[in-house]
C-alpha cells in the first residue's frame, strides 16, 4: 500500500510539473541594439568584467532592467554628463540606479517607451544632470521589456541606457531642472 502510495503521489507531482508555467526563453539574441558605447563617450571609459554588476543590471523579460549589457570604468579624466529622469514625490530618487547619456526631450511617452518607464514607477517630473565620477563602475545596455498592467506593456528597446548601483557616490555636480507642462498641437 505503501509502494502504490508513493507511486500516486509521483505521478501528481509529475503531472503538475507538465502543467507548471514555463518561464520565458531569455537570449541575446531577443535584445535590441548595441551595449557598445556612443563614440561621444567611448574614449571615456575602459570595458571591465564584474559578473556580480552586470547581473543585477539584467532583467527577465517583462521585468524591466537591461536586456543586454557590458561593465565599463570610467578612466581617470573623465567627463561625462549623464542624465536622470526622477520623481519630486520620493526625494531619495534622484540618485536612482537607471541614467542615460542622452539629455531627454520630446513627449514623455516616447521617453517612457524608449527606457521602459512605467508610469507607476515615476511621474518623470525632475531631471538631474550630472557628471560621472572617475572610477565609477557602469553597465550599459539596451532595455528589455516591461509589463506595467495588463494593458500597457513596453517591448525590448535599443535605446542605451546606464545603470549605477549607487549614483550618489558615482556623480558630481549635479544640476536639477524641473518638468514643465507644455502642451503642443
Amino acid at each position: 500500500m505503501k509502494r502504490i502510495g508513493s507511486y500516486l503521489a509521483l505521478a501528481v507531482l509529475a503531472g503538475c510539473a507538465q502543467h507548471a508555467p514555463q518561464e520565458a526563453a531569455y537570449t541575446p539574441a531577443d535584445c535590441l541594439g548595441s551595449t557598445a558605447l556612443p563614440a561621444a563617450v567611448a574614449g571615456q571609459f575602459d570595458a571591465i568584467e564584474d559578473p556580480v554588476l552586470l547581473r543585477q543590471a539584467l532583467g527577465k523579460p517583462e521585468q524591466g532592467k537591461l536586456c543586454q549589457g557590458q561593465v565599463y570604468r570610467s578612466k581617470a579624466d573623465t567627463r561625462v554628463e549623464i542624465f536622470r529622469a526622477w520623481n519630486s514625490t520620493n526625494p531619495s530618487s534622484q540618485y536612482g540606479q537607471w541614467w542615460a547619456f542622452n539629455k531627454p526631450s520630446g513627449p514623455v511617452a516616447q521617453y517612457r517607451a524608449d527606457y521602459e518607464i512605467c508610469y507607476q514607477w515615476s511621474p518623470l517630473d525632475k531631471l538631474a544632470s550630472c557628471t560621472l565620477k572617475a572610477g565609477s563602475r557602469v553597465v550599459v545596455g539596451t532595455g528589455q521589456s516591461a509589463q506595467c498592467s495588463e494593458y500597457l506593456t513596453y517591448p525590448v528597446s535599443e535605446t542605451q541606457q546606464i545603470f549605477i548601483v549607487d549614483a550618489a557616490d558615482a556623480v558630481a555636480d549635479c544640476s536639477i531642472s524641473d518638468g514643465m507642462l507644455s502642451w503642443n498641437p
